[in-house]
């Protein structure tokens, strides 16, 4: 009876997805991984301070940027004029992998041989609000589904207790463009991302009021599901689905979410590890809060870390507040992949790190120096889940303009992540408004190259 309990209780391929959408199902093909961390830099981390040195940019700092390179070319801000500018910052090869990072980020050098760099990503928007749509959507248009949206379609989510999909915030303010980047667009609402607080109660009103025992609780969610199953039943409309297992999702969670939060399990050398300080709201706690997330099943995390927007303004400039940013990320970034190969978690564990795009090698000056918006090659790293560890790709100019070699477009990146998980992006598609859309448009190619 309690094997045949446990066994009906957990989430299984065999579920029926109608009354319970976010049940665990194959994908097109066995997995590489099941679970996926994407750490978003929100603002567009600068790759020429951080990953890549450009000899003949600090040779022509200050010189105008030749014509040839920046014709028929928009920015944000800077005109084609802008100077060309170089970095303070100093690098070296880190690891076995011999794998180039500056000082900037000195705890991620220590996780080089774990990681794989893409050095030319590329993007086509180069405004934040659509540029992160374009990164988490595949789309610059407002209301489509996002990455771990399609994820969660695609095959659901072993974690009955907490949601397929949880989101995580940090920093100054929330990312541009707000909650349509982790929304599900017009696939089934079931699919969108939920933001849990990294303190406190993690979701507001989850607690019941003093007057409200659990077993009422139970009684009033069995009730309206009751409801809801006949017009279920009646209609096939698969946001009554939705419904039902929302109220299922979150009586439970009053039970799992405190328990998620309680880092008293926690040893002092893990906290420790990350930078994390209980009870202290931050970028390390997230990503602790992560590991702990995909150790529950939960099948896709993404965290939002502001403000790398360094445009050259007081606290937007490429000294100090590039420091300050560098310092809140690097040492929890570089402890999670740490954290999840101790554990046995990477092997099936993807780790994203990057933002919506990177840095122009043209200054932008302001009241300090800094750089305008670049879509035509920034950086991106991956570690664990079948993507191949210590492997550098990609390779930019002289002056780190253009991607020149192994370029990886967004649609790329999208395909690779899905193909790991065991997703086809051709075939991983939802009829809508007369047309099947898929997260890679009628672009991407599964990048075989990063592939272990």
């Amino acid at each position: 009876m309690a094997l045949g309990s446990l066994l009906n209780g957990e989430r299984t391929q065999a579920a029926d997805s109608a009354s319970d959408p976010l049940s665990a199902r194959p994908g097109h093909f066995a997995p590489r991984d099941k679970n996926v961390i994407f750490l978003f830099m929100a603002g567009g981390p600068s790759q020429l301070e951080m990953f890549e040195p450009k000899p003949k940019l600090q040779e022509l700092n200050g010189q105008v940027i030749p014509e040839s390179f920046v014709a028929n070319k928009r920015f944000a801000f800077i005109k084609g004029d802008a100077k060309l500018l170089g970095t303070k910052r100093k690098f070296a090869q880190h690891g076995e992998s011999g794998q180039t990072m500056s000082e900037c980020v000195p705890h991620l050098s220590g996780v080089a041989d774990d990681i794989c760099t893409l050095r030319a990503v590329k993007t086509d928007v180069f405004n934040h609000g659509p540029a992160k749509f374009f990164m988490n959507t595949g789309s610059p248009l407002f209301g489509r589904p996002s990455l771990g949206a399609w994820v969660s379609y695609g095959i659901g989510s072993v974690s009955r207790d907490l949601p397929g999909f949880v989101v995580l915030q940090s920093g100054p303010r929330g990312p541009r463009g707000g909650a349509p980047n982790w929304g599900s667009g017009f696939l089934p609402t079931a699919f969108q991302g939920v933001p849990l607080r990294s303190t406190g109660a993690p979701i507001l009103n989850l607690e019941n009021p003093d007057a409200i025992s659990r077993d009422d609780q139970r009684r009033f969610v069995e009730s309206v599901n009751e409801f809801n199953r006949l017009r279920l039943a009646e209609t096939g409309d698969g946001e009554i689905a939705t419904r039902i297992a929302a109220y299922e999702m979150a009586f439970r969670m009053q039970a799992s979410a405190p328990e998620l939060m309680d880092l008293s399990g926690e040893s002092q050398q893990t906290l420790d590890l990350y930078g994390a300080k209980s009870g202290q709201p931050s970028f390390a706690m997230n990503c602790l809060l992560a590991r702990r997330l995909v150790e529950r099943g939960v099948r896709f995390v993404q965290l939002y870390h502001t403000d790398w927007d360094h445009h050259g303004n007081k606290g937007t400039e490429l000294g100090e507040s590039l420091d300050k940013i560098c310092g809140e990320t690097d040492q929890p970034a570089a402890a999670l992949v740490k954290d999840l190969k101790q554990r046995g978690l990477l092997n099936d564990t993807m780790v994203v790190w990057g933002g919506e795009f990177g840095r122009t090698p043209q200054g932008e000056p302001r009241e300090m120096m800094g750089r305008d918006h670049h879509i035509e090659s920034f950086t991106m790293w991956l570690a664990g889940g079948g993507v191949k560890p210590g492997l550098s790709l990609g390779k930019t100019d002289d002056i780190g303009y253009y991607g020149v070699e192994d370029v990886v477009h967004v649609h790329d990146l999208h395909a690779t992540i899905l193909h790991l998980l065991g997703l086809d992006h051709l075939r991983l598609t939802f009829r809508f408004q007369g047309r099947d859309f898929r997260l890679t448009d009628v672009a991407g190619k599964v990048v075989q190259t990063m592939l272990a």
